[in-house]
């Protein structure tokens, strides 16, 4: 699995936008230098219309303009299609308003090329990636497929990561930071 210093994939995948435009099938393309010179936070879930998964991603969509004041853009992904993507926005109440484009990487190659699928069930992991504005892996974190991860704590993490300061344990924005 690649990890933190590794630069991130080249990748360029279908994906369901945010917003309004989501729920129309307006496809896009997001590719490695969609919101070049950007903090990214990649989001990974196993499969669509599942139980923990819209969970997951209706906290990342409740925090998304929070991680945008951050300069950071977020992408949530699957090994699903576009067109299933779409689908379960149609029919899940929670996530018809959401702000986060949704990654089809039905070829499992960025999944694959990031080392994130799961040995018995094929299906991506839990995993999350925060890269810098240079396409460098600065935080990773994997979760099993069972347990669901707290984006408030990728958000802390990101602003430890852009003050280029020690952040002690438990550390949050505007906290002291440690002094040498």
């Amino acid at each position: 699995m690649l990890t933190v210093g590794d630069k991130f994939p080249a990748f360029d995948l279908a994906a369901v936008p945010g917003g309004p435009d989501g729920l129309k099938g307006n496809f896009t393309q997001i590719t490695d230098q969609t919101d070049a010179g950007k903090w990214k936070v990649f989001f990974f879930w196993p499969k669509d219309f599942t139980f923990v998964c819209p969970t997951e991603i209706v906290a990342f969509g409740k925090l998304a303009k929070e991680f945008a004041d951050r300069d950071t853009v977020l992408y949530g992904a699957s090994i699903d299609s576009e067109f299933v993507h779409l689908n379960w926005r149609l029919h899940h109440e929670d996530l018809k308003s959401l702000e986060i484009p949704m990654l089809a990487d039905i070829k499992r190659e960025l999944s694959n090329a990031l080392g994130i699928i799961a040995p018995g069930p094929g299906v991506d992991l839990r995993a999350t990636f925060v890269v810098d504005n240079t396409g460098v892996i600065r935080h990773v974190s994997v979760n099993d497929l069972s347990v669901g991860r707290n984006p408030q704590e990728i958000l802390r993490i990101l602003d430890g990561l852009q003050s280029d300061e020690l952040c002690p344990c438990n550390w949050n924005k505007g906290d002291e930071f440690l002094k040498v």
